[in-house]
């Protein structure tokens, strides 16, 4: 996967970052919860990334590319 999708999580986990602080500024216990997920989520995302970006490597690397 592209650039675009990798700014997309990056993007997702900050944003949950933020929704976890404002839900912590507010008392919103909910707001938090999403936040939290919103981040564990792009986290998740980005680790897929990496592993898709390791295996393309390692194909490359054996075909000689």
């Amino acid at each position: 996967m592209g650039a675009d999708d990798k700014m997309r999580n990056k993007a997702e986990e900050i944003g949950g970052k933020a929704k976890e602080g404002l839900g912590q500024v507010t008392g919103d216990e909910e707001m938090q919860a999403e936040g939290k997920t919103d981040q564990t989520e792009g986290k998740v995302k980005q680790s897929g990334e990496k592993i898709k970006d390791a295996a393309k490597k390692a194909k490359d690397a054996i075909k000689g590319d």
